[in-house]
């Protein structure tokens, strides 16, 4: 099979750096939606984070939704690489 659009021979390149951007920008959009309401973000985020259960991010903002564009392991990734990139500065 020759090499064309649908089949090409690589995969194309994930934009990681637009992805990483992505996911701060959603979190930090939840963060926001959550403190609006008077929730606690961090709490509502992890327990979001540890169960995957929706229930946990609010609409305001439409922060529910654009969070869950995201998988959560994605998250977490993300989460993890910021924090050792920048707490070991790497």
């Amino acid at each position: 099979m020759s090499d064309s659009i649908l089949f090409p021979k690589e995969k194309p390149e994930f934009d990681e750096k637009q992805r990483k951007e992505e996911i701060e920008e959603a979190l930090s959009n939840a963060y926001l939606g959550m403190k609006e309401r008077g929730y606690s973000p961090i709490d509502q985020l992890v327990g979001y984070l540890r169960t995957d259960d929706p229930s946990y991010l609010t609409n305001n903002r439409n922060a529910r939704n654009v969070l869950r564009r995201f998988d959560v392991e994605d998250v977490l990734e993300m989460i993890l690489e910021s924090y050792f990139n920048d707490y070991l500065k790497l």
